[in-house]
């Protein structure tokens, strides 16, 4: 190998290890939304990190902003990449008035669930003390009810305007809801189908681009650790630490049997030696990567919760495990991430983490003192 190949090969590597660094998980504040793909960061990370479609921002207050193209700018309070779910609130606190006019076309977001729902306009004391009112979109004479129940519009329609029936995206659809009304304060839960990273996710890997001009995605990036840059790093350094004095040798070694072809058998022996001697030593230096979870004691350290009949969580947290997808019931046994308080049954996490030291939901590991104090 010559000169000009070796030369080839340091601005491959280098041109690699650039393209890692700039593609790390980024945040708009200490504790944000870790951002990674399919999402990008606007201003933070290049436009080959994203998927078209999932560009994200920070506001002066450093939230995490989601702008969609006919409804607006929402705040992100959760991305959960396992299940492909993204969390959105109102900065103003009136969900019900962004429902009314949302539009998700022109998006790749979807409403995970849809439901009915009739917004009434309907005098004060008519409604006082009898229904759940809007209170952003009321005052003092007029109080604004949403309701899935057709019974229950048709029957305030002789006495309130009907200001409009649409079908609006809900976390979970309502049943068995005859005779009652909803602020619809809740957070609006959006899902997303393409890119589909479920599988990738799941092995505890990272989906990414294969390449700019491509939206094919693939699952090459090991990042069981959500640090895909600072490993391809590590991996780019001991190449280049490792395999550039090899190559270099190999080609000294290469000349000199070109060079001086009369050399004894003697000479030959010697030369072969010495390459095989350098590519055991090259051998000897790769390194041995051991993917290691967390021990029984550090896992048990972590919180329980036996699950209520509100079924309440602490957390961002939503009503299904993200490890199997099952919906909790009242009396299972939750385990907390200390860190970012996600919630699993306890089964599930317990499994995952005696194989990831880190959340199956946003990659965070326990801080060392935690980790530390449960092995004292």
């Amino acid at each position: 190998m010559g000169i000009l190949e070796v030369l080839f090969l340091i601005r491959l590597l280098r041109l690699i290890i650039n393209a890692a660094a700039d593609c790390s998980i980024s945040e708009c504040s200490i504790h944000g939304t870790p951002v990674r793909f399919p999402f990008r960061l606007e201003g933070q990370q290049p436009r080959n990190c994203g998927y078209p479609g999932f560009d994200l921002s920070c506001s002066n207050q450093s939230l995490t902003v989601l702008k969609l193209p006919h409804s607006g700018d929402f705040l992100v309070r959760d991305i959960n990449y396992l299940t492909q779910q993204i969390q959105l609130y109102d900065s103003d606190n009136c969900l019900a008035k962004r429902l009314l006019q949302l539009n998700l076309s022109g998006s790749p977001f979807r409403g995970f669930f849809h439901q009915n729902y009739t917004f009434l306009s309907c005098p004060t004391q008519l409604v006082k003390s009898r229904f759940t009112t809007i209170n952003c979109l009321s005052n003092s004479t007029i109080s604004v009810l949403a309701t899935s129940s057709m019974n229950l519009a048709q029957e305030m329609s002789s006495s309130c305007d009907v200001i409009s029936t649409l079908t609006i995206p809900v976390s979970w659809p309502v049943q068995y809801n005859e005779g009652f009304s909803y602020d619809l304060s809740e957070d609006l839960l959006l899902t997303w189908f393409s890119p589909d990273c479920k599988r990738c996710e799941t092995q505890g890997s990272m989906c990414g681009l294969y390449g700019n001009a491509s939206h094919e995605i693939g699952c090459s990036y090991d990042s069981k650790k959500g640090k895909f840059a600072s490993n391809l790093r590590v991996l780019g350094i001991l190449i280049l630490s490792i395999g550039i004095p090899v190559l270099v040798c190999a080609s000294g070694v290469g000349i000199s049997a070109y060079l001086i072809p009369w050399h004894s058998r003697a000479n030959e022996a010697n030369a072969t030696q010495r390459s095989s001697t350098v590519a055991a030593a090259a051998a000897a230096l790769q390194p041995t990567i051991v993917v290691i979870g967390l021990d029984e004691s550090t896992i048990e350290s972590f919180d329980k919760l036996v699950l209520g009949d509100s079924k309440r969580l602490p957390g961002p947290n939503g009503s299904t495990c993200a490890i199997c997808l099952s919906e909790y019931n009242t009396k299972e046994t939750l385990r907390i991430i200390p860190e970012c308080k996600h919630c699993f049954h306890a089964d599930c996490v317990d499994e995952w983490l005696r194989m990831n030291g880190t959340c199956p939901v946003c990659r965070k590991s326990p801080s060392p003192a935690h980790v530390r104090s449960s092995n004292i």
